[in-house]
């Protein structure tokens, strides 16, 4: 024993406390002692057990994966006080999920449970050359040369393994796996060549506490309504089911319960703890999953020992008896017995195995602590947003598709660039129409979207025009369609979600806020959620809705890092902003959104009745708006300048107007066009030679774009000019008239432009 302890040199202090250091010790004295009768089991390359479908090579394998993941824990609890590493969830307990890494390929898409060491180190078996003990160490210890995250967070991740580094909050990866494997048969579908083989599938890890959340459901739903419609959803959901989440327990038999009746949802059960007998229902599992393209559920039994992390000292809240009952469920021990009763290894071996993984996870730890960590805010950015702006613009203003344009609307003389000015609705149509003929990959869903073409027809035609493996419907469940999106766009395909009303996206907003918009940042951009989520938004709607139809904050996605929002009033700049979106996603991988004003998409006057002046042309294909563009109305006019965005336009130049007959000032009216990021360097350069200035912001007056409008200015060095901001009221919309009494009028600036006299 005193080996051991040496090589384990945990302080004496946390003895008796550290459970990590009874388990270690555990192994090693349940080996010493053994007493079975060694070598009565069938020969080495014969299946260990009767019944087995694991050989000898295949059982020694997965052994040493799950004494790297043991040791990679044990490593992190001893290091983490010296500060040499900086994570300790472990994986203790569910080492048997390296069954499922032996079972899949690893070109099958992986999104994992954070306790997923032992899946990790099996499946860097797949390729030659890899070594998962000092890739892991360096993530454990923040090192930039983390291949997974460049030192960003401990992850699981690898890209040329395709196990999509995250960070996911509780369950949320679950959507996009299932959106991965409907990805997969939707790109065979339409000719698009996957990056992986046809017949793979997406596999997700969680817990059986995770399994009760409500983004777990909407993945477990959404799976069964497409398998009910006999639609292929290949995803392997695998739920490690250690009885406990942090310190609540699991009812016993629940998750069978729940799970193993559910139609369309394949149940299937294997024993984590056992690698003998587990194996074979892992493998029917995974081979089920891959023949019939099902949905597939593996309820696996695991165990958690050593605590949920390393500042978890269980005693203090479990009975000593309940864990040593714990403990001796440890996994290590039964392969341990497996090793010795079929005489493959003896007692020396298995300890010389366990001391040899030991010393190279804490060899490799302290090499990884002697390598670079970030140490810059430049170096931690780097991957969040990339962008190429010269890349971008030349991809936008492509136009090489005349001739499919020319199909898609019916001859050169019907192009829409020929035709009348028309409304913003109809602009954005053409646009979205435009971008299907550039881009063979594109798809359009959501709720009403294809045969009625939403509830403002915005989308009508595109699925007539391009079919419905294109433009199709979903379940009315918005975190399904952003899980859609991520799928679609692991896959290389470009998804053009839609959100039916702004106040839609708050239940789902975490699939970008900590899914998509995350993923470029926590994979060092080796991996990308390429998309450009439409939102039908805002308020002014008369007639119709009340708050959930016209919402009017953005706030939720104003800081997201990464993300990229613009609002058009106009036709026009709607369909040059779209390419700009397009181009953002295809070639730096950013996941955009775009507001579409409810209240503008009919507009067609400006001023008086029947005077057109909300009418646009179109844009011919070449034309495309940089990123951070503003627009400008009555350049030069200095004695007023007016920032404002979406709905505030038009009601601004109404004011304009007024204020000039009432007061002889010269009004600029700035449309700020791009809302997350703010061009801060062109606000400025506005407010210069501005005298007066007035921020209209339609969104509420807490944590509002007029918010980051006036900080530009007053950091600007301009906070010395006289200004106001015209803004709506801190409350929810209410219906009817009652609406236009919370949000900013025409009036409202007119009556602040007054007092800047």
């Amino acid at each position: 024993m005193e080996a051991i302890v040496t090589a384990n040199p945990i302080p004496a202090r946390m003895r008796g406390l550290n459970r990590a250091e009874i388990c270690d010790v555990n192994f090693s004295e349940f080996v010493r002692d053994w007493s079975g009768r060694a070598g009565t089991g069938p020969a080495p390359g014969d299946a260990i057990l009767d019944g087995s479908a694991l050989d000898a090579r295949g059982f020694r394998e997965l052994f040493e994966s799950q004494l790297v993941s043991r040791h990679l824990d044990l490593m992190a609890r001893v290091l983490r006080v010296q500060n040499k590493v900086f994570y300790t969830i472990g994986s203790s307990g569910h080492e048997g999920n390296a069954m499922v890494a032996r079972a899949t390929r690893h070109t099958d898409p992986a999104f994992l449970h954070y306790r997923s060491g032992g899946f990790m180190a099996e499946r860097f078996r797949k390729l030659p050359g890899m070594d998962p003990v000092m890739d892991s160490a360096l993530s454990f210890a923040a090192s930039k040369d983390d291949p997974a995250s460049g030192g960003r967070h401990k992850v699981w991740g690898s890209k040329p393994l395709w196990v999509l580094p995250q960070t996911s909050t509780i369950a949320s990866h679950l959507p996009k796996a299932f959106g991965t494997a409907v990805a997969i048969e939707q790109g065979k579908r339409i000719g698009h060549a996957l990056p992986i083989p046809g017949d793979s599938i997406a596999i997700c890890s969680f817990g059986d506490a995770s399994s009760n959340h409500a983004t777990a459901q909407t993945a477990f739903n959404a799976a069964a309504w497409t398998a009910y419609q006999r639609l292929p959803a290949p995803v392997l959901f695998v739920c490690e089911d250690n009885g406990i989440g942090i310190s609540v327990k699991t009812p016993d038999g629940w998750v069978a319960r729940n799970f193993r009746d559910r139609p369309d949802l394949d149940y299937f059960a294997a024993d984590g703890l056992d690698l003998a007998s587990g194996y074979g229902d892992v493998q029917e599992a995974v081979e089920h999953c891959r023949r019939t393209r099902r949905p597939t559920f593996l309820h696996l039994r695991t165990t958690r020992i050593m605590g949920h992390a390393g500042t978890d000292f269980e005693i203090e809240w479990r009975s000593i008896e309940e864990l040593c009952a714990v403990e001796a469920t440890d996994p290590l021990l039964r392969s341990a017995a497996i090793a010795l009763e079929s005489g493959l290894m003896t007692k020396d071996e298995v300890l010389a195995l366990y001391e040899d993984t030991r010393k190279k996870c804490f060899a490799a730890a302290e090499e990884a602590d002697r390598r670079p960590r970030l140490s810059s805010l430049q170096e931690v950015m780097a991957p969040l947003a990339p962008y190429t702006p010269e890349a971008v613009a030349k991809e936008a203003a492509r136009a090489d598709y005349n001739q499919r344009r020319e199909e898609v609307f019916g001859g050169k003389d019907k192009l829409p660039e020929k035709q009348a000015p028309r409304h913003l609705a109809i602009q954005i149509n053409n646009a979205l129409h435009d971008l299907f003929a550039k881009y063979p990959e594109t798809l359009l869903f959501g709720e009403d979207v294809a045969q009625k073409g939403g509830v403002y027809t915005v989308t009508k035609g595109l699925q007539k025009a391009f079919g419905p493996r294109r433009v199709f419907n979903t379940l009315l469940d918005e975190t399904v369609i952003l899980g859609l999106s991520q799928g679609f766009a692991n896959m290389g395909m470009l998804p053009l979600p839609e959100i039916q009303y702004l106040a839609y996206l708050h239940n789902a907003a975490d699939q970008i806020r900590g899914e998509a918009a995350s993923l470029q940042f926590f994979s060092n951009d080796q991996y990308r959620n390429p998309m450009v989520v439409r939102i039908a938004s805002l308020g002014y709607q008369r007639g119709f809705g009340g708050h959930f139809h016209n919402d009017n904050s953005i706030t939720a996605l104003r800081d997201i890092p990464g993300l990229v929002v613009g609002c058009p009033s106009r036709g026009d700049d709607a369909a040059t902003m779209l390419r700009t979106l397009a181009a953002l996603a295809k070639v730096d991988g950013r996941v955009c959104a775009l507001l579409e004003p409810i209240a503008l998409y009919m507009a067609k006057d400006l001023h008086e009745p029947g005077d057109g002046g909300w009418l646009t042309e179109y844009p011919a294909p070449g034309e495309a708006m940089p990123l951070g563009e503003g627009r400008v109305y009555g350049e030069g006019s200095d004695d007023l300048v007016i920032f404002t965005f979406g709905n505030g336009v038009p009601m601004s130049l109404r004011a304009a107007r007024r204020i000039e007959q009432a007061h002889g000032w010269k009004v600029r009216v700035c449309d700020l066009r791009w809302l997350v990021p703010l061009n801060d360097a062109w606000i400025r350069e506005q407010a210069a030679s501005a005298r007066r200035i007035l921020i209209v912001d339609e969104g509420r007056r807490s944590a509002g774009v007029g918010e980051g409008v006036i900080t530009a200015v007053v950091e600007g060095g301009f906070g010395a000019r006289p200004f106001r901001r015209v803004v709506g009221a801190d409350t929810f919309t209410p219906l009817a008239g009652a609406a236009f009494l919370v949000i900013p009028s025409e009036d409202d600036i007119v009556a602040a432009a007054g007092t800047l006299d």
